[in-house]
């Protein structure tokens, strides 16, 4: 019986400690928190958005970090997959707007205990506070794991699934990279995925918390559009966040860290009409609020907070009336109904991100098996990688998946010869 360590019991390194317990290992999972799962207690706002009931093609095309090097493991413990197991394992599931799959309980501990049941049915060995330093590498081969302690623990092969650098509170403070990096790995340079956006422009502190529904924001660099993403978000005190600015996000970091100079966020709060079907409405609202101040004659077009904002960027004073705006002014107004324009000055710290981008470098990896090309018997699982995806459920089925192949194939490395 191989004896097998699992770094991190997060949900690849909980899964992958099931899966090589399942093929037949003995294994030790170390986890340097109290508790196991502590990144999937907070997934889904609490609810814990365990997959997607997309086809298999689209999660892999909704993971925007390396989702091809995934397609193996994906096919190989696809979504259907992950939902049997957690129906198995006594987490009823059901399926929402967008494809998301959450537990019928909408409880991410229901789902993280689901998994430490099966762990202890498998007599996986769970060692929490235990805070792993470093791998033990000799002659290219894994001999073990050193503790913080000073301690050595031989193991057969070992899952390094430590996390990323996002949301530290929970562990996931980027000890992976190092102990990767170590062993004679090369890790991508690591930035903020799935995370809010800071602007320059003041008035979005004056609505913070309002939410729009329906909305299109673009992402320009240079005058060219690099992404574009239609749904919800919401303004914040330092910019904007929400699941349309949170898809965005990756590739607003990717470009600063390239060294663009200028991003803009072009919203267009009216995405559903047509320019010329717009310039009707306002005329008609106009019409309708004749006599009364442009700030009131807008109260069916925009939420009343956002008013005064828009007519400012229309360049139009919100205390006259309707009737003096020129037709000038009202095709400015409908201009910028469909293009008001935030300025993009970075994103929130890594350690807000949902998810860390960049990692353990995937052409050093198996895709098949997660096994290290490098070091014989060390496997990879989870954020640790360079994989990244959107919300939806993506992330934790790539760890799922990932957690899964990598715990099987340390504990039956015959099947991948």
């Amino acid at each position: 019986m191989k004896r097998i360590v699992v770094v991190g019991a997060g949900p690849a390194g909980m899964m992958a400690a099931i899966a090589a317990a399942e093929h037949g290992g003995s294994v030790l999972l170390f986890e340097k928190m109290p508790r196991a799962g502590r990144k999937m207690m907070i997934t889904g706002k609490g609810r814990c958005n365990v997959t997607s009931a997309d086809d298999p093609a689209d999660i892999i095309k909704n993971i925007a970090g390396n989702g091809r090097f995934l397609n193996s493991v994906i096919r190989a413990f696809d979504n259907a997959a992950v939902m049997a197991f957690f129906e198995n394992v006594g987490v009823p599931l059901k399926t929402e707007r967008g494809n998301r799959v959450f537990p019928q309980s909408d409880r991410a501990v229901d789902v993280v205990d689901a998994m430490m049941r099966r762990l202890r049915d498998l007599h996986v060995e769970l060692r929490t506070n235990t805070h792993v330093r470093a791998l033990v590498v000799t002659d290219g081969a894994i001999l073990g794991v050193r503790l913080e302690s000073g301690d050595t623990v031989a193991a057969d092969a070992v899952v390094l699934a430590v996390g990323g650098a996002s949301y530290p509170l929970t562990g996931s403070t980027g000890d992976g990279y190092a102990m990767a990096r170590d062993a004679g790995h090369h890790i991508v340079p690591i930035f903020p995925a799935l995370v809010p956006l800071c602007t320059a422009e003041g008035w979005v502190r004056d609505v913070q918390g309002l939410s729009l529904r329906n909305v299109r924001a673009a992402l320009y660099s240079a005058g060219k559009k690099q992404a574009e993403e239609f749904g919800e978000m919401m303004f914040t005190h330092f910019g904007v966040t929400g699941p349309i600015i949170l898809r965005l996000s990756r590739r607003a970091a990717e470009l600063m860290n390239g060294g663009a100079d200028t991003l803009t966020l072009n919203l267009n709060l009216k995405p559903a009409l047509s320019y010329e079907v717009l310039h009707a409405r306002i005329e008609r609202d106009f019409s309708k609020y004749e006599r009364k101040q442009v700030r009131n004659g807008m109260i069916d077009l925009l939420p009343k907070r956002l008013i005064d904002i828009v007519l400012g960027a229309a360049q139009i004073s919100p205390e006259r009336t309707t009737g003096q705006v020129s037709a000038k002014e009202r095709n400015r107004l409908a201009q910028t109904l469909q293009a008001l324009l935030l300025t993009i000055t970075g994103t929130r710290p890594l350690a807000e991100a949902i998810v860390t981008a960049g990692g353990v470098e995937t052409r050093e990896i198996d895709p098949r098996t997660m096994a290290s090309k490098i070091v014989r018997g060390l496997y990879f699982a989870g954020e640790v990688v360079d994989v990244d995806g959107f919300t939806g459920g993506y992330n934790l089925q790539a760890a799922f998946s990932m957690g899964y192949a990598a715990g099987k194939y340390s504990a039956d490395d015959t099947e991948s010869e």
